[in-house]
């Protein structure tokens, strides 16, 4: 049982018992600062106590106008976001093939070729699954005829089937629901969930694509022909270092990435094509850091057969079930290789080139409303084991 005094009743109630104890004082003083310390006590337990309060309720409590904000206002900031990733992908596509393409293109045929094919294959890639996760509907349960219930939506006074959870942003429940993206203006549920990871991962692959093929002509706009102190993938070091260098060296001025001064009007294309080289690679590299821990984190909840969600959910029971010597196990793991077979729905070589490899709008396995639950056995030298 969780409770918390508060300070003044604290105070007053430690004060009447120290004083009932002073064996001097007369009997009935003595049971009157006894009768008041009962009385402090139990007007304690009517304004305060609640045996559901813990670190985590006085946390959500804390964090209500955070969570009042995001419901009020993700709604409008989801197609703002939805038009930035727009914007900023169809630029560094339109750079690629103005200023990066063409740099490919003079080294030999072979490579222009490859750059093509995998380039493009990319591309497809990306564009489909992002489309795909912004208009597919996660999937909701059905109003009545639920197979299986587990608890019943206190806001939305309807029954829930197993790993379906509330969106307060979207207003209804969701079927598998990992979360809420802004980036897609969407839930990410049980239909779509294979279209967001894979997008993350086209994305990300994307990202590191096109700074690869841009290093070269980055190293020359950024650094010129001068040596640099670290690897050029880290250039917020090297233009630390060519700072400090040079503002110790009076002969040789500070070089400024961007002219401020405006230059002739005959310079205008190369001054435009500087610009561009450097914000390719540097949204490119930025971009591929954030996505990369993002889809890292996505991985591991995958491997473990978890959503977002379930993964603090699972937690919370793990530690319930260790104070009472107990190991819980997330009855949706059904083990690595399985977990990602579910998840991406192949099941062999040809169906993964099929379905992962390239674009496909095959549905998820199961409805979303019944799930096999994985089976384990204990064993005494291995512990549980699953089945």
């Amino acid at each position: 049982m969780c409770h918390t005094f508060h300070p003044v009743l604290l105070y007053i109630y430690c004060m009447c018992g120290v004083v009932a104890m002073v064996t001097w004082l007369p009997r009935r003083v003595r049971r009157k600062l006894r009768g008041g310390s009962d009385w402090v006590s139990t007007l304690y337990y009517t304004l305060f106590y609640n045996y559901f309060t813990s670190l985590y309720v006085a946390l959500e409590v804390m964090l209500e106008p955070l969570f009042w904000f995001v419901e009020k206002f993700a709604k409008y900031l989801g197609p703002v976001f939805v038009t930035l990733v727009v914007v900023m992908t169809t630029s560094v596509v339109t750079i690629f093939y103005v200023c990066l393409l063409p740099h490919v293109y003079t080294t030999s045929l072979p490579w222009t070729i490859f750059h093509l094919i995998f380039g493009h294959w990319l591309l497809v890639n990306i564009v489909f699954h992002y489309l795909m996760g912004v208009f597919s509907q996660p999937g909701t349960p059905p109003p009545q005829n639920v197979p299986e219930i587990v608890s019943v939506c206190k806001k939305c006074i309807s029954p829930k089937p197993p790993r379906t959870h509330h969106c307060t942003i979207c207003g209804k429940c969701i079927l598998k629901m990992d979360h809420h993206c802004p980036w897609l203006n969407n839930c990410v549920g049980h239909n779509n969930h294979r279209y967001f990871f894979l997008f993350c991962v086209y994305m990300w692959m994307g990202t590191i694509y096109v700074s690869w093929v841009g290093h070269d002509l980055f190293r020359q706009h950024f650094y010129g022909d001068e040596p640099t102190a670290f690897p050029p993938l880290f250039y917020p070091l090297n233009a630390i270092h060519d700072a400090i260098y040079r503002s110790n060296d009076p002969a040789k001025p500070m070089s400024i990435i961007i002219n401020p001064n405006p230059p002739p009007k005959e310079n205008y294309i190369e001054h435009y094509y500087h610009i561009a080289v450097l914000y390719e690679f540097i949204l490119c590299s930025g971009v591929t850091l954030a996505l990369g821990l993002l889809m890292l984190w996505h991985a591991r909840l995958i491997s473990k057969g978890e959503t977002s969600i379930e993964v603090h959910i699972n937690n919370t029971q793990r530690k319930k079930y260790k104070k009472k010597n107990l190991v819980y196990r997330n009855p949706y793991d059904y083990g690595l290789k399985k977990n990602w077979m579910v998840f991406l729905g192949f099941h062999s070589c040809r169906t993964f080139i099929c379905k992962v490899l390239l674009p496909s709008t095959h549905p998820p396995e199961g409805d979303g409303l019944i799930w096999s639950r994985a089976s384990y056995k204990f064993k005494q030298d291995k512990g549980l084991q699953l089945l």
